[in-house]
């Protein structure tokens, strides 16, 4: 495993506290300002960047036939491989394509005949299956006072969610605003979040995209969308059908209603962004902007024009080149600019840092470049720290200023509570002890520097792709028949556990135990170190029937049923609670990491006790018969009160009796959740030190230590 190396966190351009001015990046230099069109009071310029074009043409077409072309325009050659022309033709609402020509040979794929989309194009409109159009949108938005929330990252909580399956069924928004931006920033659903306790909504991908030729052959869509057709432009589809009718302009402003009233209601928006590959796809793919504009340029590839493909999606955008790099700085810088846009999790990022020779630097001048960006302050930055090249796995590798999904929080917690249980059922003994789901609880400190501490890691047990949480401990295999694939699609390690039954059942032992595991799972995602996200419809207990690769279904199947059963009214009951207390226990929620030999301001300094409250013994840590143990973390706040908490976790089936540690300051242990109980506890009793709890097996319990 590669060993972390941070960056700097210097603006570009100044001194870093080694006294060395870091480099400003080629692509950050004035030659690719203004790219796209750049409107004026005497009409507009367009600006398009292409190495190796011969000639490039402005087509503009009619407003309503997207056929007739009402002017033809050349542009002129401006230096730096930049083409550019200004004309009174370009204006608001002006629907137009770029013709580009160039040589043939290995690598190119120029072809005047194409109408292509212009990369920086802010709106788009169809003009048939695969074929579009881009629009000059008006970017104009009264944005009424409201600011952006700036929750610090401790704090943050994230809900990652689909436009259309959180709000398609929702009985209290109006159908006219279902599986639309309007309904996401509708009061009933801002009223769920409120409730919920979350801080910040993660959207999977609303950049303009498009289904892949195969899925429509099948009949199916891509839902998820990870198939980008344009990075500036918003998913046009996702807005009601009045502001699609009313054009590209009334799309962006919906969709910039929608953040405002989220900001108003103090939830941040996070966008999940698709800038590893697009949607022209492999060699004989689409050629919709990239490929005909300069396809050599713009995606990785050999010498004899064949991808190299990092993604698994055909083709893998070239950051090592310097107009890529700064199409995907630009469109970050408009999306936080212009739409208010609070922060990004960056799809398959280690693609984003691989340099001319195709292996990953966490030095790359983009990545340096996005965090150190002045435009881009105070936004969260969130890398999917993998692809599937060569070196594609980087968890915990990327610099400072980077949180990063942690697959290694998902994996082990999952083990310790499904797997690891599933096996002792078998084997009468669980493979592996609790010292590493204990790091994992306390921040995963053996996979995040020092340097970026806890925060750094963006804890998660499940996301879109894979079960769902009530699949995860309803299923050992996945379903994935209706996908088309021959159930060959979606991961086959699951680390999942039906706990007897696959699926659907009736059997009240198994049901209830399967209740517990989620609860225990959740109770660990909310109660661990590092920033927490929730995928929607976890916190009452969504189904996909087994489904871990739902990519291709728009459908009930992943659509949020908001009629809720008693024990899911009761699973959301303990999620609101494990939100509060994460929210008024800084113990919990430590920025960085404690250190043996010295106090760490805003570090929570850990104690370990076993079940008979007694400090952990080596021999504890590694016995896989010993699945028990206290967690007891005290904030050392710069500002502010000391909190503790003692957190109790059990890890085998079998009941267990636990005495709660007697420490000479402590007076006594305030209950404040426990996994047990199908609804939470309303009261808070407070045990003595000393005292002994009986624990059911697979269990969980908070206090707070007083």
């Amino acid at each position: 495993m590669v060993s972390p190396h941070p960056t700097s966190t210097a603006p570009l351009g100044i001194p870093s506290a080694t006294g060395d001015a870091p480099p400003i990046p080629a692509f950050l230099g004035a030659a690719y300002d203004d790219l796209g069109v750049t409107l004026g009071p005497e009409g507009a310029s367009l600006r398009v960047w292409s190495e190796g074009a011969t000639s490039i043409d402005l087509v503009i077409f009619d407003a309503v036939d997207l056929d007739w072309i009402t002017a033809t325009l050349p542009l002129a050659p401006v230096g730096e491989d930049v083409w550019e022309v200004r004309t009174a033709d370009l204006r608001v609402g002006t629907r137009y394509a770029l013709r580009v020509d160039g040589p043939a040979g290995a690598g190119h794929m120029f072809n005047p005949s194409s109408l292509l989309i212009d990369p920086y194009a802010r709106g788009l409109v169809p003009v048939r299956l695969g074929e579009w159009r881009s629009v000059v949108v008006d970017d104009a938005f009264d944005w009424q006072g409201v600011a952006a929330p700036r929750t610090p990252l401790d704090r943050t909580v994230v809900y990652e969610a689909h436009v259309t399956g959180l709000t398609k069924r929702h009985p209290d928004i109006p159908p006219a605003l279902h599986g639309t931006y309007a309904g996401l920033g509708h009061p009933a659903m801002i009223e769920h979040l409120q409730r919920l306790g979350i801080t910040a909504v993660e959207l999977l991908p609303i950049h303009a995209f498009e289904t892949e030729p195969r899925l429509l052959h099948q009949g199916r869509t891509n839902y998820w969308g990870y198939n980008s057709l344009a990075f500036f432009a918003p998913h046009a589809p996702y807005a009601t059908a009045e502001a699609i009718a009313a054009g590209p302009d009334a799309v962006l402003r919906e969709l910039k209603e929608m953040v405002r009233a989220l900001h108003a209601a103090g939830i941040e928006v996070i966008l999940d962004v698709v800038y590893n590959h697009t949607a022209e796809l492999g060699i004989g793919g689409p050629r919709s902007s990239f490929r005909g504009i300069d396809n050599r340029a713009y995606y990785r590839q050999h010498g004899d024009g064949a991808y190299i493909d990092v993604t698994g999606c055909g083709n893998s955008l070239n950051t090592a080149t310097d107009a890529a790099a700064r199409l995907v700085i630009d469109s970050l810088r408009y999306w936080a600019r212009e739409v208010h846009i609070d922060g990004f999790r960056f799809d398959l990022a280690v693609t984003l840092g691989r340099d001319g020779a195709h292996a990953f630097s966490p030095d790359h001048p983009l990545l340096r470049a996005i965090v150190d960006d002045p435009a881009l302050a105070g936004v969260k930055l969130i890398a999917e720290p993998w692809d599937v090249g060569i070196g594609g796995w980087q968890t915990g590798n990327f610099g400072a200023g980077w949180s990063e999904w942690n697959d290694r929080y998902r994996d082990r917690v999952r083990n310790f509570w499904l797997s690891d249980v599933d096996y002792a059922r078998r084997a009468a003994t669980s493979p592996v002890g609790i010292g590493g789901f204990a790091t994992r609880l306390a921040g995963s400190s053996n996979t995040f520097s020092e340097e970026r501490g806890p925060l750094a890691s963006v804890n998660f047990v499940t996301a879109h792709d894979g079960f769902t949480l009530r699949d995860l401990v309803s299923y050992d295999v996945k379903h994935n028949l209706g996908n088309g694939e021959q159930n060959r699609d979606g991961a086959d390690t699951n680390r999942s556990f039906n706990h007897g039954a696959e699926g659907a059942t009736d059997d009240p032992h198994i049901l209830a135990t399967r209740r517990k595991a989620m609860r225990n799972l959740l109770g660990t995602l909310l109660l661990s170190a590092g920033v927490p996200m929730i995928t929607a419809g976890d916190e009452i207990g969504r189904t996909q029937r087994g489904n871990n690769n739902a990519y291709c279904h728009d459908s009930p199947l992943t659509w949020l049923n908001w009629q809720l059963a008693p024990w899911q009214e009761d699973l959301l009951a303990h999620v609101r609670r494990l939100v509060r207390l994460r929210h008024d226990n800084p113990a919990l929620r430590p920025h960085r990491y404690a250190h043996a030999a010295y106090e760490v301001p805003n570090s929570s300094v850990i104690d370990w006790y076993d079940e008979h409250g007694e400090t952990m013994s080596i021999e504890r840590w590694t016995n896989p018969a010993h699945r028990t143990l206290q967690y007891l973390a005290q904030s050392t706040p710069e500002q502010g009160e000391p909190n503790r908490i003692l957190l109790i976790v059990h890890g085998t089936e079998h009941p267990i009796d636990v005495t709660l540690p007697e420490i000479e300051d402590v007076t006594g242990y305030v209950s404040l959740w426990s996994s047990v109980p199908e609804r939470p506890d309303e009261d808070e009793p407070v045990l003595a030190p000393g005292e002994v709890i009986a624990l059911p097996g697979t269990a969980m319990h908070l206090f707070r230590v007083t």
